[in-house]
């Protein structure tokens, strides 16, 4: 399949979205938080402790709404600052009753109107990527549709960091780069494969960890199936980093971010050479 194929498939309305899984997972038996104590209850960001084959658990994630109405109701997983602040909350409650956190992650991106700028929406991000980093219980991220841009990362610092195979990540979505360099959609197709923002693109890169399995045809082809494999999945990573001292883990899950760009350091004369060209 092509990368553009990858990203149809992963805005399939039937796939599996975030509520479905945490059913799954917890067997019903889950309780959801809402609120970010500030503004409102974001509906776009769902959340709340259930119950992760014996293990209490923290689960945040993006919701989208399995029909148009629901959608709306879900802003079509687009959140707001509360959205985020709302994440952040919830994290620091997992912290506090030392809980692990697993984060599901599906959006098109942050909501980028008028209300959601005028609320700091690029704060709201700032501060989760900040704090993420320094929450001191395991975080374990799985996109299961779309990951798009900050939206995505806004909860998506993790110690591990996994892929449905049918879904995308990346800093922008294929159409909106497409109107960027060529001033038009009419490149996305062209636009998905540079971005390289498949699961098996990103597994080359070191970006993502592990890419879960979905069933012929994608995850709505089967959806007990696909939501099998990813409990699976996310059970043994969080076993893994449940292992790990502390200190251990924090160390790891920064030097896993920052060792994803490539620096060199200059001298003084260096840069100033470069600024002057």
């Amino acid at each position: 399949m092509t990368a553009w194929e990858k990203v149809q498939l992963s805005r399939h309305p039937e796939r599996p979205y975030t509520l479905e899984y945490i059913q799954h997972f917890t067997k019903g038996k889950f309780i959801e938080l809402h609120g970010d104590r500030n503004v409102k209850d974001d509906k776009a960001i769902v959340g709340g402790f259930g119950d992760f084959d014996g293990k209490t658990v923290m689960f945040i994630g993006h919701q989208k709404g399995a029909n148009t109405k629901l959608r709306q109701y879900r802003n079509f997983g687009m959140a707001n600052p509360e959205g985020y602040r709302k994440a952040l909350r919830l994290m620091r409650l997992a912290e506090k009753f030392n809980k692990p956190i697993i984060v599901l992650i599906d959006t098109p991106g942050a909501y980028p109107g008028l209300e959601a700028e005028e609320r700091g929406q690029a704060e709201a991000i700032a501060r989760n990527l900040y704090e993420m980093f320094r929450i001191k219980v395991p975080i374990i991220v799985t996109i299961i549709g779309e990951g798009a841009s900050g939206g995505a990362l806004g909860i998506g610092i993790g110690d591990k960091v996994l892929m449905m195979e049918f879904t995308w990540y990346s800093v922008i979505s294929p159409e909106s780069c497409s109107s960027i360099l060529w001033r038009s959609w009419d490149y996305k197709k062209e636009a998905a494969e540079a971005l390289k923002l498949t699961a098996d693109d990103l597994l080359k890169l070191g970006i993502i960890d592990a890419i879960i399995k979905e069933p012929l045809g994608g995850a709505h082809v089967d959806k007990e199936k696909a939501m099998t494999n990813a409990k699976r999945e996310i059970k043994k990573h969080l076993n893994e980093v449940l292992q790990m001292d502390t200190n251990e883990m924090l160390d790891k899950r920064l030097n896993r971010f920052v060792n994803f760009g490539v620096y060199k350091e200059v001298s003084e004369k260096e840069l100033k050479e470069i600024l002057s060209k």
